[in-house]
């Protein structure tokens, strides 16, 4: 997988200073995001940065949420989507690259979606698995209720889904095929998933998650979504996919192309749209429209 180049500081290394940093990150892009709120009148939705205790993590854990216009907690249960960001990147990135408020404001004004509640944990370069961090469990044990407990939010299968771009995808097909009982529909930006080993070009050599001090493939292949196949289909649950790259992502646009082949071979249903384009936001950005209504069609 391809990732963009962010200029770092030397003090990044030190895990503690760089979560202070990704902290401070969100609550500037925060800033940033309610100024163009601000300065245009028709925004009606909300965009929202808070901060909890994980247990599964043993520290304070950010996520950002997009609540939808007229939203109020004490008048109905909304369904809620959850997006995971890619390598490295933040969840206000689904905001500020993504347009993620405006496309949703407009699918919704339209009725071309249901009011939702959208949340963006921050992943870091966790990969959304069980090493460097206990990030998986945090998602299900803490993140889950966390937002099912403050805000007014569907706890049902048919009122939940999730969604995850580039190392996203790769948590979100992860979650998805090994909790299909919790989501009824998934999308995929340009998803980091392999049927095999990454390539030598994926982050997912180089994060020091799958292997402590260099990449183990056995590590991956244990984590990898061809684990989690058979037992997915051994459940009564399908959940639709909607998968989709960029035509130049090459590698990627190949294994995405791959899962969608796979998946309806299985009986199991999926859309494939391949567009022009590279491992970028602006892809992703005008991906975003149709992976939301397909997605959001599970909702009751």
């Amino acid at each position: 997988m391809m990732t963009p180049r962010r200029r770092r500081a030397t003090v990044l290394d030190v895990p503690a200073m760089r979560r202070l940093l990704r902290t401070a990150l969100l609550s500037l892009a925060l800033s940033c995001a309610a100024f163009v709120t601000l300065a245009a009148p028709a925004a009606a939705s909300t965009i929202a940065v808070r901060t909890f205790h994980s247990a599964a993590l043993n520290r304070e854990w950010p996520y950002v949420v997009y609540l939808p216009n007229g939203y109020r907690a004490d008048e109905r249960r909304y369904p809620v989507l959850y997006l995971l960001h890619g390598n490295n990147g933040e969840p206000m990135d689904w905001v500020t690259q993504g347009q993620l408020q405006t496309t949703a404001d407009t699918l919704i004004a339209r009725h071309e979606i249901p009011p939702v509640v959208i949340v963006m944990p921050q992943g870091g370069t966790e990969w959304y698995v069980d090493r460097k961090e206990k990030m998986e469990t945090a998602f299900f044990q803490d993140l889950l209720p966390e937002i099912e407990s403050h805000f007014a939010v569907d706890d049902a299968r048919d009122g939940r889904a999730i969604g995850g771009v580039s190392m996203g995808g790769f948590g979100a097909l992860r979650y998805t095929l090994e909790h299909p009982d919790m989501f009824c529909g998934t999308l995929l930006l340009s998803p980091a998933v392999y049927a095999g080993d990454p390539p030598p070009s994926s982050a997912a050599r180089h994060v020091g998650v799958f292997g402590d001090h260099q990449f183990d493939a056995q590590i991956w292949r244990t984590l990898n979504y061809p684990a989690l196949w058979k037992p997915y289909f051994a459940r009564p649950w399908r959940v639709p996919f909607f998968i989709a790259a960029g035509d130049d992502d090459l590698v990627i646009q190949a294994e995405s192309s791959l899962l969608y082949t796979r998946l309806r071979e299985a009986g199991n249903t999926a859309a494939l749209r391949i567009v022009d384009g590279g491992h970028v936001w602006p892809v992703w950005r005008e991906l975003l429209p149709a992976a939301l209504k397909y997605t959001l069609a599970c909702f009751r």
